[in-house]
């Protein structure tokens, strides 16, 4: 789009365009272009810049829009006024509009809009009830679509059907471009994903993946965050958003995750007083159950946080005089090291740290690696996963949280009539024979299984995409590095582990996982 240099003719305007969806044909971004650049021209001026705001509603303030708020507030230079498409571009809130407009009007500024012979006077009282009226129009209309689709948000419910954005994981499927959702099916690239760091944080037993260092390596790997994704799939361009712990954590412990039509960040209750189902679910409630049992926070002061750092040592380095953990710091020359940090920072226990020992981390990362594989490359590598057992425990745990929530709304003051009351007494009894209808069944109790891989410790090494996840292996082996000063006759002495019990521990997975193959096999002869 073509702009001109701002010259202080007083007729240097900003071009305004506002879309809540960029999809709105009636109202496209060509089509706003056209009627500002015709604006413009009526009134002998000239676009220094755009103020363009798409996919934001008009209930917005101008003041807090990304594209337009700037200018209003001063922060985006010097403009002589601001030219519109209409006053509903501007905003469908009659009092932001009003605000906007006399803001405008007392800074000596130009407000134009396309429809309206020359730039709008208030000091005409014609004018003034004419913007007033064409603000309160503009309004009428928005309450119009909020009502709509209140309406429309209420009658998905009934049906079972979303109405809502997609969660992380699904996808709507639709069978013609831009119409109904038919069905929510699963995202196999979402899903696949979000499944796999359900899997890390379940499988973690040494505290140091969380949500916090997941959302750090999605970030560090590239991977498109929930906004991101959602706006490559609807054809937009991505924003570069990172990912954020909380979101992270918002995906693995909702109930949307089992596959529920949601509504309030709560399950919708169908007829039969169970949640309503409208896709396959990305793990069942026990998953779920562990998951929030993992994520919460941790009350132990003790335990020092997951460290996020990229760095191989990171957490994993000790002072071999005081025993403080080393921090990475800059060196003479710009090279980076491992050093104590404790006496400089006043802690009572290194105040006789001297000299305080460094490292380069170069040359400390290669010791520990060196000796990591020496030490344990040959083993095989186990993978731990979650099973979820038979399932059946899953179901009860589905069962009773419909009865809890059913109890929940009883309490609030719902099904006080009648009607009401024996359909809850119903559903509730019915519940209930089910639950003990599942608790007769044998159960194989979910847990942590370990797996073999097939690989050794130095492919699991090799294959690593960056030093953060070699420090997970590290951990998981409970290496430690104390370095020492360099008067020291060994710098840097490595720990982990004992290799003969490490190794006693894995065979012995290996031959739990071929029992259990054995026994599974035997009940299938059996049975037939």
């Amino acid at each position: 789009m073509i702009t001109t240099e701002y010259d202080g003719c007083g007729k240097c305007l900003v071009g305004v365009r506002r879309l809540s969806r960029k999809t709105d044909a009636t109202n496209s971004p060509e089509r706003q272009l056209d009627h500002v650049l015709s604006a413009v021209d009526a009134v002998g001026g000239h676009v220094i810049a755009w103020a363009d705001d798409w996919e934001v509603s008009g209930a917005t303030d101008p003041l807090t829009r990304a594209g337009l708020g700037p200018w209003l507030r001063g922060e985006a230079g010097p403009y002589c006024g601001i030219a519109g498409a209409a006053v509903d571009r501007i905003g469908r809130n009659q009092r932001d509009v009003l605000n906007t407009a006399y803001m405008i009007h007392e800074s000596g500024r130009l407000l134009v809009t396309y429809g309206h012979a020359g730039p709008w006077n208030l000091d005409d009282p014609n004018d003034e009830m004419r913007l007033s009226m064409e603000a309160f129009g503009a309004q009428m209309e928005l309450r119009a679509i909020q009502k709509r689709n209140r309406e429309e948000t209420l009658r998905a419910r009934g049906a079972g059907q979303p109405h809502q954005k997609n969660s992380y994981g699904y996808q709507f499927v639709r069978l013609v471009p831009t119409g109904k959702v038919d069905h929510v099916a699963i995202d196999p690239v979402a899903a696949l994903i979000i499944r796999d760091v359900a899997e890390r944080i379940l499988a973690d037993e040494t505290g140091t993946v969380t949500c916090s260092t997941e959302a750090a390596r999605l970030t560090r790997a590239g991977v498109l965050s929930p906004a991101d994704h959602r706006a490559v799939m609807y054809g937009r361009s991505p924003k570069g958003s990172p990912w954020r712990a909380k979101t992270l954590k918002g995906i693995l412990t909702s109930e949307a995750a089992l596959g529920l039509l949601m509504h309030g960040e709560r399950p919708v209750l169908g007829s039969d007083g169970h949640a309503v189902r409208i896709a396959d679910p990305l793990w069942d409630r026990a998953t779920r159950d562990s998951l929030i049992a993992k994520t919460a926070p941790k009350r132990n002061h003790n335990v020092s946080r997951a460290p996020k750092s990229v760095n191989l040592l990171s957490g994993l380095a000790f002072c071999g005089n005081c025993g403080q953990r080393l921090y990475v710091t800059g060196r003479t020359g710009g090279h980076m090291a491992y050093a104590c940090t404790g006496r400089v920072r006043g802690i009572p226990a290194s105040s006789s740290c001297k000299p305080a020992p460094t490292s380069s981390i170069p040359k400390a990362n290669a010791h520990v690696e060196g000796w990591f594989l020496a030490e344990y490359g040959s083993q095989q590598v186990m993978r731990r996963e979650y099973d979820p057992g038979t399932g059946y425990a899953a179901r009860i745990l589905e069962f009773e949280a419909d009865r809890k929530r059913l109890r929940d709304d009883r309490a609030a003051g719902l099904y006080d009539s009648d009607d009401d009351a024996e359909w809850f007494r119903t559903r509730y009894a019915q519940i209930g024979r089910e639950i003990d209808e599942l608790r007769k069944l044998p159960e194989r109790p979910a847990g942590m299984r370990s797996v073999p891989t097939g690989k050794t410790v130095e492919d699991l090494w090799n294959a690593a995409p960056d030093d953060a996840a070699r420090r997970e292996i590290l951990t998981e082996f409970e290496v430690r590095a104390t370095v020492f000063p360099r008067a020291a006759k060994h710098r840097i002495r490595v720990a982990g582990l004992n290799t003969k019990q490490r190794a006693a521990e894995t065979r012995a997975a290996v031959e739990h996982v071929e029992e259990a193959a054995l026994a599974a096999l035997e009940d299938v002869h059996a049975d037939d």
